[in-house]
């Protein structure tokens, strides 16, 4: 479903991706992991055409996507959602208007229609009734939950999570976790977690992939990850590297 094959990318004559080629099979969910400043929110801005590599090439679905201009990459972006890490709701807007940005953009759905599908977005992430309240009033993990029902609004093929449990209480975290396995179930989405946070992306997780300066050191299973004899793999697993963004270090 997503191919990136050698993609190299340099800002300001730091090399951030070198060589790194992935592949996400359909309908799995993969969980990409790595130390702050490695590479793993560039990738997701390229997945999103946000980004143009310096070099290597982007399929989605079999489509090569690598030089696609502004206007090319809006069909794509209908068919991919997102979860940034602080949300990013819309302060200004309720959580239905939140939820219904996407439909009202970009579909020519009555507001019938579009409360309905809101409804059932916000009932599936367990905030029925919410669609009055406003994004102050919401908890850290509410808006998750709103951010993943709007993300779901479109019915993409693709959802990419950016740190998607970073700051939040465990059994908190546990919820979100448990809906990200729901939508991947109930919807059959392709996803991708870039995360940092091992319990959580191995609760998660049907593919782990390991990055290190710009590119993939290992990718396989949960317990073949926890197998891998490279060193820097035992030594992210063992050692305390992956705390470095919960003390504020920001994500690449």
């Amino acid at each position: 479903m997503i191919a990136l094959i050698d993609i190299q990318k340099s800002f300001d004559g730091h090399r951030v991706l070198n060589g790194l080629t992935l592949r996400v099979q359909k309908g799995e969910t993969l969980v990409l992991l790595g130390r702050s400043g490695c590479g793993k929110s560039v990738t997701l801005r390229l997945l999103l055409g946000l980004l143009q590599p310096d070099e290597g090439r982007i399929l989605i679905d079999g489509e090569d996507v690598t030089d696609f201009d502004e206007s090319q990459w809006v069909p794509v972006r209908k068919r991919i959602g997102m979860v940034f890490q602080a949300a990013a709701l819309f302060d200004s807007l309720t959580v239905r208007d939140n939820v219904a940005y996407g439909l009202e953009e970009h579909s020519d759905l009555s507001d019938e229609e579009i409360d309905r599908i809101v409804a059932e977005r916000l009932a599936f992430v367990g905030l029925e009734g919410t669609q009055d309240m406003m994004p102050s009033e919401l908890s850290g993990g509410m808006r998750k939950r709103v951010a993943l029902a709007r993300a779901m609004a479109m019915n993409p093929e693709i959802m990419l999570y950016d740190e998607p449990t970073t700051g939040l209480d465990p059994i908190t975290a546990r919820s979100i976790n448990k809906l990200i396995r729901k939508t991947q179930q109930t919807y059959g989405v392709t996803s991708i977690v870039v995360t940092h946070e091992l319990e959580s992306g191995f609760s998660v997780a049907d593919r782990v992939a390991v990055m290190n300066e710009g590119r993939i050191l290992f990718v396989g299973t949960v317990d073949e990850v926890r197998r891998c004899e490279d060193p820097f793999v035992r030594d992210f697993l063992a050692g305390p590297s992956w705390h470095e963004e919960e003390n504020g270090t920001k994500s690449a």
